[in-house]
């Protein structure tokens, strides 16, 4: 008798929340998290998808804008491994004062430590200013809304704050700057999770352009070019995603979007600002690459990627500009010697 493969346990993400917090300091994330699970319920992924929780130190709470939180969970003594925890910002009158609720959350923070091994910390706007009273940011590379980043610095004198940046990335925690930044983050931990399509696919429905600045982690391949809002090219570009091995002539492209192979050039140039089958490339560039750090020889990684031979694979990287050859980052993510 078959039986189904057990599904992962849903990973949990705890939004914290305390009277006036930014409501679309957490709804924005939170909202990328639930389209997330969806896709990748309907991808058939074998990953966990999220389950999202609000807690606070009150069962009740009033947002930013005035809404009523309620039946909002008390705060857990403890979390399962892999568990998320998403500090938020609050408005200016708010971080003005030093409520007994927040300095229960510094408590609570201090004691729990998110940010080691197993827990995730996530910070959105002045989120981090929480994070930095419980001494999470320590040794840490961070950054915060721009308003907020002297605060920063005063109450994580050991942290390095680094500004003009949508978000930063320190091992197990990860801070933005202000309000939106942290949906570009919340789609940046998804494409992690569950892989870039999955993030594609939700920045697509949530018709939001993914942001970076230049000293911010770099787009892959597999997300670039897809900031655009053009139906019949997410279409193509998830075939392409989904099956990059496959043979790719640009009038079964076409054939996808429903339009000729020069309609579809002329639309790629517009809405991508690239062709499709440098797209292409793109594209089977970043799955070699990810199966090369998957400990992938270099052969296997061009088959998967759709590349006919190592050559192709190795020709592409260098007009691509990436540094060093494929056999290098193998033998650099496998701890080979040279």
């Amino acid at each position: 008798m078959n039986r189904k493969p057990r599904l992962p346990e849903p990973k949990q993400v705890l939004f914290v929340l305390q009277d006036d917090s930014l409501v679309l300091d957490w709804a924005g994330p939170a909202e990328a998290l639930r389209l997330a699970s969806l896709e990748i319920a309907a991808l058939k992924l074998a990953v966990a998808p999220f389950e999202l929780r609000f807690v606070a130190p009150r069962t009740e709470a009033t947002g930013s804008v005035g809404i009523r939180l309620q039946a909002l969970e008390p705060l857990p003594s403890a979390l399962p491994d892999g568990s998320w925890i998403l500090l938020v910002g609050r408005t200016s009158a708010a971080e003005a004062r030093q409520p007994r609720q927040q300095r229960e959350l510094v408590a609570w923070l201090s004691r729990l430590a998110p940010g080691r091994p197993g827990l995730r910390l996530v910070t959105v706007c002045s989120g981090a200013l929480l994070a930095a009273q419980a001494g999470l940011l320590d040794g840490r590379r961070a950054t915060t809304h721009h308003q907020h980043l002297d605060d920063l610095a005063r109450l994580a004198p050991r942290a390095t704050v680094l500004q003009d940046r949508v978000f930063v990335c320190d091992g197990e925690v990860f801070t933005s700057a202000g309000v939106t930044a942290g949906i570009d983050l919340a789609l940046h931990l998804v494409a992690e999770h569950a892989g870039e399509l999955v993030a594609a696919r939700v920045a697509e429905q949530m018709a939001v352009a993914l942001r970076r600045g230049p000293a911010d982690p770099e787009l892959s391949p597999l997300l670039a070019h897809r900031q655009h809002l053009n139906a019949r090219l997410h279409r193509v570009q998830d075939a392409l995603s989904v099956g990059p091995a496959e043979d790719w002539p640009l009038a079964r492209m076409a054939a996808l979007a429903a339009t000729t192979p020069r309609t579809l050039s002329r639309l790629f140039a517009q809405h991508a600002c690239t062709s499709p089958q440098a797209y292409l490339r793109g594209v089977r560039l970043a799955v070699a690459k990810r199966a090369l750090e998957a400990g992938a020889s270099v052969g296997a990684a061009s088959e998967a990627a759709g590349f006919n031979s190592e050559l192709q694979l190795r020709r592409a990287w260098a007009a691509a500009g990436w540094p060093g050859t494929p056999s290098a980052a193998r033998r650099t993510e496998v701890g080979l010697g040279a």
